[in-house]
């Protein structure tokens, strides 16, 4: 029994994983992790340990058996989830891990300590005074990245001892990378070390992730051969800069510059808030995990994020490091001898929306399978966020929203889409042909039918929206208004303008434009809003023309009234299919004389 119950228990961690790429842990009953893995998709490759299947190994089907908890930890890319895998396990050594634990190791790019360092390859970090950046996650990746900077900046490709003492004799004659005009020739003195050094140290800070110092040492160098007449040496620089202008940078998992550092990231609900922590030792990603708090009565988010950089020390080896990298600053008074940095760029900055971007996949995972148990909790949610969001008294459970539709006056018609509970009501939906406005006035069409819509609702008695929605801005919310308050009704439904730019809410009186969050789902279920009642009005608007086109049509061959212009349409349909009829089967639906006439109209 209590091995069923764990088995049903760990498959309800498996089913809340996300379907992103990360790592997962899988801990035993002394709170060891085991297994350390990494996948594309986390949900998909961690249930596929708890189904009965034949190809298990005897070691894996051991090893199941002591799972008692899992953790995961998201990744952008499959890329970061190998190099974050490689990472933690060879920090924590898991027991049932057998790949990556042996002393191979991704490569590096190193710049060797020597004079004119060689830019090249290596799998071991010697502590000799050279130089490391990456690791890569695979040897293409670091094949392309060694060859890019090849491409951009004249760095010697052979292993000569190339010591003052060696130039100075002269014991080496340049080579072809030398007259290709890719090595400018130290081997020969051609080239001096500081020359080299400086176009070095632009690699260096390019490899870092500063690429405007590349840019503007490129850009320098192309203008000094084009001063001097040297156009072919200009051009080689202009094309190196379109070199430049294809360069990706590298991961974040890890950094060769970074250091210690810890990561916190925060997201604050009503009622919860969100925590990511992640570690870095010598700049290499070893955990991560977030952490759910209460918050209860407490909106300070510098407090919050104080107390859970304290609640989460306590649980993580050695405390602190001694920089912190925070999204903003905690309170102050409880950490001594911790730097807390707000990044603005770079690989900091980079680290911080790693950890940002694992906090918010967290959070919307948890919602979501809560939200999977409990469908009304995702609405209860969504209606109290957009009664905050709109500043409304009650929840928008019953939302109309109006479009006009005409072309340049022609054929004005409008629609009327109705959202119940954040979803649409299709049956609700109503469309409006414009009966007392004469050409273009769309304001003057958007009272008619708010006049139309709400004095029958009134006199059916029947209830009125709990949020009406103009598609327009100020000029259109101003007509509307107008008929609410004609109707008496201007307190009783609250009223709000959207602008062309889909974030901008106006409301009545007031000038200015309310800027809705971009990321929120208020935001959402007002574009939806909009786009159903545009595409319902272009709908009817472009059918009414259609079925006008193909009245007109009919209507100029002589002989032909509306009667037998019914009969065509509701047995052919259409136009092209009565012009297409031959005289027999057209007789059949109208006779032979008006059948005549009908095929000789579209035969001439």
């Amino acid at each position: 029994m209590a091995e069923k119950e764990r088995i049903t228990r760990l498959k309800e961690q498996v089913a809340a994983l996300p379907t992103t790429p990360g790592v997962y842990q899988f801990f035993n009953s002394a709170g060891e992790i085991i297994y350390v893995g990494k996948a594309k998709n986390l949900r998909r490759r961690v249930s596929s340990y708890f189904v009965d299947r034949t190809d298990h190994s005897a070691k894996v089907k051991v090893m199941v058996g002591r799972i008692e908890r899992l953790e995961h930890i998201d990744t952008a890319t499959e890329q970061d989830a190998l190099l974050l895998e490689n990472s933690l396990i060879k920090r924590l050594q898991p027991r049932y891990n057998i790949l990556l634990k042996d002393d191979k190791t991704y490569p590096w790019i190193v710049i060797r300590n020597e004079p004119f360092p060689r830019v090249d390859s290596t799998r071991r970090l010697v502590r000799d005074g050279s130089t490391y950046f990456g690791p890569y996650a695979s040897v293409t990746m670091q094949r392309s990245m060694l060859e890019y900077a090849h491409s951009l900046f004249h760095l010697r490709t052979c292993r000569l001892d190339l010591s003052p003492e060696a130039v100075r004799r002269g014991k080496y004659k340049v080579c072809l990378q030398y007259h290709i005009g890719n090595c400018l020739g130290p081997c020969e003195g051609l080239q001096s070390e500081e020359e080299y050094s400086a176009e070095l140290e632009v690699l260096r800070r390019h490899l870092r992730g500063d690429v405007r110092a590349t840019r503007a040492y490129l850009e320098e160098q192309m203008m000094v051969a084009a001063e001097g007449l040297k156009f072919e040496v200009a051009a080689r620089y202009k094309s190196r800069l379109a070199v430049l202008d294809n360069y990706v940078s590298k991961s974040v998992i890890v950094s060769a510059i970074l250091g210690n550092v810890d990561v916190f990231s925060l997201i604050v609900d009503e009622d919860e808030a969100y925590c990511n922590f992640v570690r870095v030792e010598s700049g290499t990603v070893t955990g991560s995990f977030t952490s759910r708090l209460s918050v209860g009565a407490e909106s300070d988010r510098a407090k919050i994020l104080a107390e859970a950089i304290s609640l989460i020390s306590e649980r993580i080896e050695g405390g602190l490091a001694r920089e912190v990298i925070v999204p903003f600053l905690p309170e102050e008074g409880l950490f001594e001898g911790v730097k807390f940095t707000i990044p603005k760029r770079g690989e900091k900055l980079a680290l911080l929306e790693f950890s940002e971007r694992a906090t918010r996949l967290y959070r919307a995972d948890r919602l979501k399978n809560m939200e999977i148990k409990n469908p009304e909790r995702h609405t209860d949610r969504l209606m109290s966020a957009m009664m905050r969001e709109l500043h409304l008294d009650r929840e928008p459970r019953h939302i109309e929203c109006f479009d006009n539709s005409n072309n340049q006056g022609t054929y004005p018609v409008a629609s009327c889409v109705v959202f119940r509970d954040g979803k649409p009501s299709r049956k609700e939906y109503r469309h409006f042909n414009i009966k007392t406005v004469e050409g273009p006035d769309d304001f003057a069409s958007m009272r008619e039918i708010v006049r139309r819509r709400y004095s029958r609702l009134l006199a059916e008695g029947k209830d009125l929206p709990d949020l009406i929605i103009v598609d327009g801005g100020k000029g259109q919310l101003s007509s509307a208004y107008s008929i609410l308050q004609e109707l008496g009704i201007e307190h009783r439904v609250p009223i709000v303008g959207l602008a062309k730019r889909i974030e901008e809410i106006f409301f009545p009186n007031d000038p200015e434009p309310y800027y809705l969050d971009r990321t929120g789902e208020p935001l959402k279920v007002v574009m939806h809003l909009r786009n159903e009642a545009h595409r319902f009005g272009i709908t009817f608007h472009r059918n009414k023309r259609s079925a006008d086109f193909i009245h007109t049509e009919l209507e100029k061959i002589e002989g032909i009234g509306p009667r037998t212009i019914e009969q065509l349409l509701s047995k052919f349909a259409t136009v092209s299919r009565i012009r297409k009829a031959s005289v027999e089967e057209l007789a059949e639906v109208v006779g032979k004389a008006k059948a005549q006439r009908v095929y000789d109209y579209f035969a001439r």
